[in-house]
């Protein structure tokens, strides 16, 4: 009797599994391909140069494992897509009314979408594109089925396989595109990959002038097309009937059951990526999902992430470290001396580590114009940058403050009319302007620059007998020092002091400029060959620039916005965070060699104090030769905040953790990071009053 119920009990279970087994075949295959390929990429990821570690073969089974169960829970949360193509299989959809009201809803949306500015006309030209194409897709379709039914099976069938196609390329696009995130940043996909997604235009272009696109996705689709065939030959049994309205209830409900397991997963697993390697952390999370979390996470309250002391007290800190009164940080700057009134050109130069430099080791001989103005400048030696974007050395050099947690100030809303070097300037007579060869609608520099008083001068303000050579992120830089020569003799004519901030784009990737400048042949687009391009271009626009007439009125500020890569052991590796920074002005400021530690908040304000500027200030930023200068350096990443200050190196995360470390270095500028198990409570202080000030503004 027991064998009998027992055998009953498997028949109906067999049943039971094969009535839906033909729904969940296509999901099964999918998510082991997932991991499959989830698995793959954790092995080449490991073995990309980026990576600095030393795993133990427990260590590697933790980040598997804990790697396959990531990878698991996004494929059932991926399977949205799927899901709603199965639930929408009906024949019902066509009757009449219901397929005519369907057809007319899709098309007025479509309607609405090509004929007026709707929001995904603010992402770019891609986004609109796409969107406008899968409707249009859409439309045709359902006008097809709906007028001619005898195609509705075939269609359903092709439609089937090319939403199995677009999972299967998909996954393999993520795996490539992670392994290229990678080879950059030595992270998974992160906050800048979310900000990039934003800018398509140019992120489409700089992957086409980057690499070759054409024969790499004709492989991708290839092999796509291949394994959807492998993994789809047998299921056109899916289309021998249609799962009833019950059964899809039951399905759905069974999908969102897994579906709220997976989110529970994910969360759960986030405890374990806490490894003081960030490289293990980094293996075994799930590149899509660190994605969408980024996304979600874009701006951090301080107060609501990270640890807070009370408001009173972090403003006593922070006004006796910078001698000045109030939540505002108000500082009387005061200059016993007449202010001089030069002109001032601040060239930012994108990606310049100081490894670059022969002066900080380098033998390639890649900057033979910087190096021979280090030796004719005042020079910081150990400058430190505030981030790892433009738009961190952008807001550190305009605004000299730390970097805020999440979205730089420059991408927020209301950034506007702020304290910044361009009012000091304005207040003191000064023309200001911000010159820039690509669209400064990237970033937001357009907005935030004109919104605090700057005329912004972009690619859109080059006539077509200024441009020479151009690629996705912009003129190239000789021409842009080219047209700031002709804006400052136009300033110049006034009578006014002028300042002018020139932002390069030469040293990005795809690393493509004129051909026969320089040794390397650009057809290479290698690293070394944007910075010694940048570098030959600086060298031309100081060589022109000395046969003006205000040359000797001016003083040249050159500074990386930030290094080249960010990727190392650490959190935060201080070596990826050294850019090298010049003041140079010939018979007015003398050569000299700064080895103090120096945050790049504080090069402006050291400027000002060079011109006997007296003001009243809110920055955070600090003449270094003023005799209340305390030396201190702020890094970050989007989510962790570090302060360096009297070897002492202290980083505020999320979930309100804090780690402090020692730091040792040696001549080659290389640093080590030795985790303190005593905090320093001083230090640590110092630390939130700079960050938790500014947020509770």
């Amino acid at each position: 009797m027991i064998i009998t119920f027992v055998s009953g009990s498997k028949d109906k279970m067999s049943q039971v599994l094969g009535k839906y087994q033909q729904y969940i075949i296509p999901f099964i295959k999918l998510t082991i391909f997932y991991i499959a390929v989830g698995f793959v990429t954790r092995i080449i990821l490991l073995n990309n140069a980026q990576t600095v570690t030393n795993f133990t073969f427990t260590g590697w089974v933790h980040i598997l494992l804990l790697g396959i169960a990531n990878d698991l829970f996004v494929a059932i949360i991926g399977f949205f897509v799927m899901w709603l193509c199965l639930i929408f299989i009906s024949k019902t959809k066509y009757r009449n009314p219901w397929g005519y009201i369907i057809f007319c809803s899709i098309g007025l949306t479509l309607g609405y979408i090509l004929l007026f500015n709707t929001v995904f006309d603010e992402y770019g030209s891609a986004v609109p594109k796409i969107i406008k194409g899968l409707l249009m897709y859409k439309f045709l379709s359902f006008g097809l089925r709906l007028f001619f039914p005898k195609i509705r099976r075939i269609w359903g069938e092709i439609n089937y396989y090319l939403v199995f196609f677009l999972y299967v390329t998909s996954i393999l696009f993520i795996g490539i595109g992670e392994y290229l995130f990678w080879d950059e940043f030595g992270v998974r996909y992160n906050f800048i990959a979310v900000d990039y997604l934003i800018y398509t235009n140019e992120v489409i272009g700089n992957i086409k002038e980057s690499y070759p696109i054409v024969p790499l996705f004709t492989v991708l689709f290839i092999l796509s097309g291949f394994l959807t065939f492998l993994l789809v030959r047998k299921d056109r049994r899916l289309f021998e009937s249609y799962p009833s309205f019950l059964n899809k209830i039951i399905i759905s409900v069974a999908y969102l059951l897994l579906a709220i397991i997976a989110f529970w997963g994910l969360k759960f697993n986030l405890r374990f990526q806490n490894h003081g390697n960030v490289f293990a952390n980094e293996l075994q999370a799930n590149g899509a999902y660190k994605f969408c979390s980024a996304f979600v996470n874009s701006e951090l309250s301080y107060k609501d992430f990270y640890i807070t002391i009370p408001q009173e007290e972090a403003i006593r800190i922070l006004n006796d470290i910078y001698k000045s009164e109030g939540q505002n940080n108000l500082q009387q700057i005061h200059d016993s001396l007449s202010p001089i009134r030069k002109n001032i050109i601040l060239i930012t130069v994108e990606s310049l580590s100081a490894s670059y430099l022969k002066v900080y080791g380098n033998t390639e001989n890649l900057t033979p114009n910087l190096d021979t103005l280090i030796n004719e400048s005042l020079v910081f030696n150990n400058l430190f940058a505030n981030g790892n974007r433009t738009v961190r050395g952008l807001e550190a050099l305009t605004l000299c403050l730390p970097p805020s947690p999440g979205e730089s100030i420059i991408k927020r809303p209301n950034n506007s009319n702020l304290f910044s070097i361009g009012k000091v300037l304005r207040d003191n007579g000064y023309i200001t302007k911000f010159l820039y060869g690509g669209d400064s609608y990237f970033d937001n520099m357009e907005t935030f620059f004109s919104g605090n008083g700057y005329e912004v001068i972009d690619k859109k303000s080059f006539s077509k007998d200024e441009i020479t050579f151009a690629n996705i992120w912009g003129v190239c830089d000789e021409d842009m020092y080219k047209k700031a020569i002709k804006i400052f003799n136009e300033n110049a004519e006034s009578g006014k002091p002028f300042f002018g901030h020139i932002m390069t784009v030469s040293n990005h990737r795809p690393f493509t400029y004129p051909e026969g400048k320089i040794d390397i042949p650009a057809n290479i687009k290698s690293r070394n060959g944007g910075v010694k391009y940048t570098d030959y271009a600086i060298g031309n626009f100081m060589a022109e620039a000395r046969k003006q007439s205000w040359f000797d009125n001016t003083i040249f500020v050159i500074v990386a916005d930030h290094c080249a890569s960010s990727a190392g052991k650490t959190e935060i590796p201080l070596e990826k965070y050294h850019i090298p920074a010049l003041i140079y002005s010939p018979g007015f400021i003398k050569p000299q060699q700064v080895n103090t530690l120096v945050s790049q908040i504080d090069l402006m304000p050291t400027v000002f104090g060079l011109l006997h500027f007296t003001y009243d200030s809110q920055f955070y930023g600090k003449d270094i030769f003023s005799a209340d200068y305390q030396s201190r350096a702020f890094e970050a990443t989007y989510q962790n905040l570090g302060y360096w200050n009297d070897d002492i190196f202290t980083v505020l995360s999320p979930v309100r953790r804090v780690e402090q470390y020692k730091v040792k270095r040696n001549d080659a500028y290389e640093f080590q990071l030795i985790p303190l198990t005593n905090i320093d409570t001083v230090l640590l202080k110092q630390a939130i009053s700079n960050y938790q000030v500014i947020d509770f503004k």
